[in-house]
């Protein structure tokens, strides 16, 4: 990308870090993160702080209602509300918007969280590409969707589906279909404020306008499925080359000689939410385990009644895919996050996932369909039930197999991830665009797309023919009877 200049819209993940070939790239950021020395500038935008402070309520209360077992939709509808009106908020920063629309871009570059940078893209009237940082099926972007193998979000199938799997798929097609309209209705009144009627962007629309999607998943971990030309895998994308662990967790993990360890990083919400019970019944689970055990959770906030097992060591950091990549780790204990699997993945160990929320639950369906591991639910969670999963996974071979054998799928790709997304941008910018990418069922009707319209001229020629071969029957079958009772007479 020498020479281009590119404007990277991400929320949480992505820095402009693994775009660092690109010559010069703007990083606008709705939270605030460390710059280093590269080749690119960032602008960290945020709410003002009481605005600021209702959202980190809001997003508090939606993660910590999902853990309690109340993740209400209507909960996550009342979080995209607060976002809808962050991304107001941004739109309308005339400062930050005139801005970058005297930067001369070449490319817009959006992380998919939420809908606002593909309204900002739209904004700048850039052309975009897209970075879907979980797997297929969180949003629907026009690739053809088989129902017989194809699980819907959700759905919690795999792609081996009996009948009434089939019919469990089919039936929550129109249930994501009524969610995804109530998604993107939580922005309806930001496109009216930011945009002039009869140029405003229909979100669904906007979606498929993306130049190319990128997203953060493998062959070795999805079911396979039809793809589009302008699709493309970049599983393993945060990967960064492993170190050497530091000296202090060598030296615990050293205590277990040939019994090794076990990694448990459950992301932050764990760490925020205290659930003491949970954290009570891991510890004991931990306890019952030959292999040391290294847990990523703040010891400030560990509970002051529980004592700590004794081949449990609590870090408030750790370095996640230097410890997956270490010789001595048997498992991985994780709460299903995407970058948390592909990890894995890449290094090869398997898994024991209690999902949380989001996207975590069907990727634990891969994960158990592939055998990469198994999950258990946090109502499920007890120290037995986990206990006998861990041991599970670590004394039979096949999990650890069948996580090798997914490592080498993903590792044997001709280009990395970095270099698959940075040259899929090349192209795109030399041939100035992607429709040469893009299915023409993008501009169809939807009763064109399906032959709604072929069905409905068949249908109605069939029985058009029906009626008339009964008209015809009926006449015969008149003039046969005429014909005998004359003979009679």
């Amino acid at each position: 990308m020498a020479g281009r200049r590119a404007l990277l819209l991400v929320g949480f993940l992505l820095p402009g870090v693994l775009l660092s070939e690109a010559a010069k790239i703007l990083t606008v950021s709705t939270v605030d993160f460390e710059e280093e020395k590269k080749s690119y500038h960032v602008i960290s935008w945020l709410l003002p702080e009481g605005d600021n402070k209702e959202f980190k309520k809001s997003i508090n209360f939606l993660m910590g209602e999902t853990l309690r077992g109340r993740g209400l939709f209507e909960n996550y509808l009342k979080f995209l509300e607060q976002l809808g009106f962050q991304c107001s908020h941004l739109l309308g920063r005339r400062d930050i918007m005139d801005s970058l629309k005297n930067e001369d871009f070449d490319m817009v570059i959006v992380e998919f969280l939420d809908y606002c940078p593909f309204l900002i893209a739209e904004q700048l009237g850039k052309p975009f590409v897209s970075i879907l940082s979980s797997s297929f099926g969180t949003v629907d972007f026009g690739l053809p969707s088989p129902l017989s193998y194809v699980p819907v979000y959700r759905s919690l199938l795999t792609d081996h589906m009996g009948f009434w799997g089939r019919m469990k798929n089919l039936l929550m097609v129109f249930d994501f279909s009524i969610k995804e309209w109530q998604t993107q209705s939580m922005f309806d009144n930001t496109i009216k404020d930011h945009f002039p009627e009869g140029s405003r962007p229909v979100l669904s629309h906007l979606l498929q306008k993306a130049e190319l999607w990128f997203v953060n998943s493998d062959f070795a971990f999805d079911f396979a499925r039809p793809l589009l030309p302008n699709t493309v895998y970049v599983g393993g994308l945060m990967s960064k080359p492993t170190k050497p662990v530091p000296q202090d967790l060598e030296n615990f993990i050293t205590k277990f000689g040939d019994s090794g360890f076990v990694l448990v990083s459950l992301g932050s919400m764990v760490s925020i939410h205290q659930i003491e019970e949970v954290l009570r019944e891991m510890n004991s689970a931990f306890a019952r385990l030959l292999q040391g055990v290294i847990w990523k959770y703040k010891s400030s906030l560990w509970p002051k009644d529980v004592k700590l097992a004794g081949n449990v060591k609590l870090v408030e950091w750790l370095p996640q895919n230097d410890l997956l990549a270490h010789p001595s780790i048997h498992l991985f204990v994780t709460h299903g996050g995407q970058n948390s699997i592909m990890e894995a993945i890449h290094h090869g160990v398997p898994m024991v996932g209690i999902p949380l929320f989001g996207d975590q639950p069907m990727n634990m369906v891969r994960v158990e369909a592939k055998e990469f591991g198994v999950s258990i639910q946090l109502k499920d969670l007890t120290a037995e039930t986990l206990a006998l999963k861990m041991k599970q996974v670590i004394e039979d071979k096949r999990y650890k197999s069948a996580a090798v054998d997914a490592s080498i799928i993903m590792c044997s790709h001709p280009l990395t991830p970095a270099e698959r997304l940075v040259g899929w941008i090349n192209h795109i910018l030399q041939t100035r665009g992607a429709a040469h990418l893009k299915p023409y069922s993008f501009q169809q009707p939807w009763h064109e797309r399906y032959l709604l319209d072929v069905l409905s001229f068949l249908l109605a020629f069939t029985l058009v023919t029906v009626w008339l071969c009964g008209k015809l029957l009926g006449m015969v079958a008149k003039w046969v009877c005429g014909s005998r009772k004359l003979k009679k007479t």
